[in-house]
């Protein structure tokens, strides 16, 4: 597709109207299609043949309506599209394309002439980049969530110990939103580059040496929007299992059996919650032929089938080659061609792997492939296991330096075509082979290679941080995943993890060490997916670095097994919106200046603020409160005014955590691993919002375990907390859908006031006030009258309801 010489300033002739498509016929053979996705989306693809690609998207699941008629108005000096949300111009003289929001609010313009640069190797779109606009986006990157001023490349790229400026790193998320209302995905596979005003501050560019200008213009106009509509775009996030949200532990040499069952008593023996144990890539005898390794393993099907029983459950790696030491594979696969080839010789190509020599790497562009990798990854599930973590995707060792990779060939294309999605197409076959073998089975898969549109098939984790040289010096590294973990969020990865305690660096010293894996523990309790992980044979569990990080550690833990009903209700939104758990203050407040920047803390949801120590030997924490007034989790006596900034103290033990006035948080009794108790009790914390005015949460729950969430399979429970003078009154509405078997639940109420309430009604009758219980986290499943109580101490009073009475309206006098 590319002209020679320099092509970009060309004047249009003509158009032809095709259902929701037009075409724009310009000078030099440039065409432009514009399709309307709905009145919210728009295709463009600038082009010199006939809009054809070496492949179809590898990202993009929504078309448009072909049955649906753009209409296009023609001008003296340009056409007009009007889409319902926007107004599209193109002029003809030069060619030069903008977008209107339907106010005529100039959103998008090409800039000087510049909308299209077609050259002998380079395809680019400039833009007009407007005083004050910020770029948010691309995934996981390096630095501040704001993209502007800087320069950001797509190739996915193994980097351990990654600096805090590295660039690029192990995933490719062309898609980026701005301040204007707006966001692109450029749907290009290749080494595109992205410069947000790092050619000059009034222009931002997105380029590529291959494939096609073909981009998406996402209308919001808000950032949440933009999101949503993203999602629409390229899928929806598949939700992960329920036991998936709480903790797991690993380590690079957690690769045996006697390891891994004294791990698992470890945490059980200390009442230390954990739902998953991790089996690194040693675990298998060759890569990958998915047979557990002789010696490592005395009966490892037994072992899982124990492990299962005391509520563990086990995932194991994979990668996505054959080593050649497996001879017997290696050759099964090479005589069916499921490698890929070398373009120089036809044969498959040498693969040089940090592990296990070298491999044939495995084609997943290849459809034959799929049922044959199912077949094996099959093996694996029927002794027991519960799940994979796809490593090394990129594939490893293919960094830009490793120049011979771009001789590989896929059965749809050459490597510099694939290389940023071959991650992708693995965990396409992975999850889709599992779901073929494991009908209607939640899968849980966690990968460190990805490009857009990986929300479909699994979860991510930010791969190999921490400071190599010296583990204990890794304090930049942690506070470098906040930004990572905001910006993978806004960019359809709300299930995200990093590996707590850094992955890098020899931990010589486990009480030097200590400070800094109690910050990484407080933050990443806080990752929708918590992993405690290391690099080779260093331990990470909580109780080697003593007692005091220990009682930390598990505090924390709990904290998050508290959270389940909250974590899993924001877990359903964003597989229904693709809005992350982790968000940055930008999609809640994006008109106060003061979070325009702001990565040093986040929103959990979007009632709980969270601003984690990042500094060592910390003294107190600068947090910036945002409109409303925020309540001290931990001490809510406490609150502080919004639009403000605070020295907070803290000391070791101190995890910031800030509740919004005006909200309602579902939480539920600490539990060893997630469903060791169905039928807890929901402890609902209400935070009364002022008079006239409802604080209000709708807690979602379904079987956790199957697919049918997909089907709308669930119930959710509506609570509400009306503030009145006089009164409080709480409703909780029940809705079950799709016959959805739901556990009765008791009820504990938890509502934090200034004063002793007078009385409390549940129905119309009176209930009958008992003294405070040490213990409120658990209630008798017999439960048959409601009761309250009043904890002078913390400010507290607590409400029992039977759940043959939970949808019972309740009266709390003041």
């Amino acid at each position: 597709m590319h002209a020679q010489g320099e092509i970009s300033s060309v004047n249009c002739i003509s158009h032809t109207v095709k259902g929701n498509k037009v075409d724009f016929m310009c000078e030099n053979s440039i065409k432009v299609q514009l399709e309307l996705i709905d009145q919210g989306i728009v295709k463009i693809w600038i082009d010199t043949n006939q809009f054809q690609r070496n492949n179809p998207s590898f990202a993009v699941v929504k078309d448009g309506e072909p049955s649906s008629e753009i209409n296009v108005s023609e001008q003296p000096g340009h056409f007009e599209i009007y889409t319902g949300d926007l107004i599209l111009k193109i002029h003809k003289s030069p060619l030069k394309i903008q977008i209107f929001d339907k106010y005529q609010k100039l959103l998008l313009d090409d800039y000087q002439g510049k909308g299209f640069v077609f050259d002998s190797s380079t395809i680019a779109s400039y833009k007009t980049l407007k005083p004050g606009e910020r770029i948010y986006g691309l995934g996981e990157k390096t630095g501040s969530i704001n993209r502007t001023g800087k320069r950001f490349k797509m190739w996915n790229s193994d980097k351990p110990c990654y600096s805090i400026y590295e660039d690029p790193l192990y995933k490719s998320i062309p898609f980026f939103m701005s301040s204007e209302g707006y966001g692109i995905f450029f749907d290009n596979t290749y080494k595109s580059v992205f410069q947000f005003g790092a050619q000059g501050d009034d222009k931002f560019s997105f380029s590529s040496p291959g494939g096609e200008m073909l981009y998406y213009f996402i209308y919001g106009p808000s950032f949440k929007q933009i999101i949503s509509r993203y999602a629409q775009l390229t899928g929806q996030p598949i939700m992960p299992p329920a036991w998936g949200l709480g903790f797991s532990q690993s380590r690079g040499l957690l690769t045996n059996e006697q390891l891994t069952r004294q791990i698992a008593k470890g945490f059980r023996e200390r009442k230390i919650p954990c739902d998953i144990i991790y089996q690194d890539i040693g675990w298998t005898q060759y890569l990958q032929d998915f047979e557990w390794r002789d010696g490592n393993y005395d009966n490892p099907v037994k072992m899982l089938s124990d492990l299962k029983s005391d509520g563990f459950k086990v995932i194991v790696s994979q990668d996505p080659v054959i080593s050649r030491a497996n001879t017997l594979q290696w050759n099964e696969a090479d005589s069916l061609g499921y490698f890929v080839r070398d373009a120089r010789n036809s044969k498959s190509y040498d693969m040089p792997w940090p592990w296990g020599g070298n491999c044939g790497v495995v084609d997943f562009t290849n459809p034959e492939v799929a049922d044959w990798w199912g077949a094996y990854q099959q093996k694996a599930i029927a002794d027991g296991v519960s799940g994979f973590w796809t490593d090394m995707g990129e594939p490893a060792w293919s960094n830009e330096e490793s120049t011979d990779r771009l001789f590989m060939k896929h059965h749809i294309g050459m490597h510099n075509e694939i290389h940023n999605v071959y991650g992708l197409t693995w965990d396409k076959v992975v999850t889709e082979q599992f779901e073929k073998h494991n009908p209607n089975t939640r899968i849980f898969q966690m990968t460190r290679s990805g490009f857009a549109g990986m929300q479909r098939y699994t979860f991510g984790w930010s791969g190999d941080a921490g400071n190599g040289g010296e583990v204990t010096q890794g304090w930049g590294q942690l506070q470098n995943q906040l930004p990572m973990a905001l910006s993978a969020g806004m960019c359809g990865i709300p299930f995200w993890s990093c590996d707590i305690s850094g992955y890098c660096g020899d931990i010589t010293d486990y009480e030097a060490t200590s400070e800094l894996y109690v910050r990484w523990m407080q933050f990443g309790v806080f990752n929708p997916i918590s992993r405690a992980h290391h690099e080779g044979n260093n331990a990470v569990e909580p109780w080697l670095f003593g007692d005091e990080a220990e009682a930390i550690c598990k505090k924390s833990i709990e904290l998050k097994y508290q959270l389940f009903p909250y974590i899993y209700s924001y877990a359903r939104e964003a597989y229904d919106s693709g809005l992350p758990l982790m968000r940055a203050l930008i999609l809640e407040y994006s008109d106060d200046p003061e979070v325009f920047g702001l990565d040093s803390e986040f929103l959990f949801g979007s009632e709980l603020l969270v601003a984690p120590v990042f500094e060592e030997g910390a003294a107190d924490k600068k947090i910036y409160f945002p409109e409303g007034d925020w309540i001290d989790f931990f001490h809510p006596e406490t609150s502080y005014h919004g639009k403000q900034r605070v020295n907070y103290p803290v000391d070791l033990e101190t995890t910031p955590l800030f509740v919004k006035q005006g909200s309602i948080i579902p939480m539920m009794p600490v539990m060893q691993f997630i469903g060791e108790d169905v039928d807890y009790p929901l402890i609902v914390h209400i935070f009364p919002a002022t008079v006239n005015k409802k604080a209000k949460f709708e807690v979602y729950e379904d079987d956790g375990e199957t697919n049918n969430y997909k089907q709308d399979i669930f119930i959710k429970r509506k609570i509400t907390c009306t503030c009145k003078r006089n009164e409080f009154e709480i409703n909780c509405t029940e809705t079950v859908n799709n016959d959805f078997e739901a556990s009765p639940r008791n009820f504990i109420y938890k509502i934090h006031l200034d004063q002793e309430p007078a009385m409390v009604f549940v129905g119309d009758q009176k209930v009958k006030k008992v003294k405070s219980k040490n213990s409120e986290n658990s209630i008798s499943e017999n439960l048959k009258n409601s009761d309250w109580s009043w904890n002078s101490k913390n400010g507290v009073c607590s409400i029992r309801v039977p759940a043959t009475f939970v949808n019972d309206r309740i009266i709390v006098k003041k």
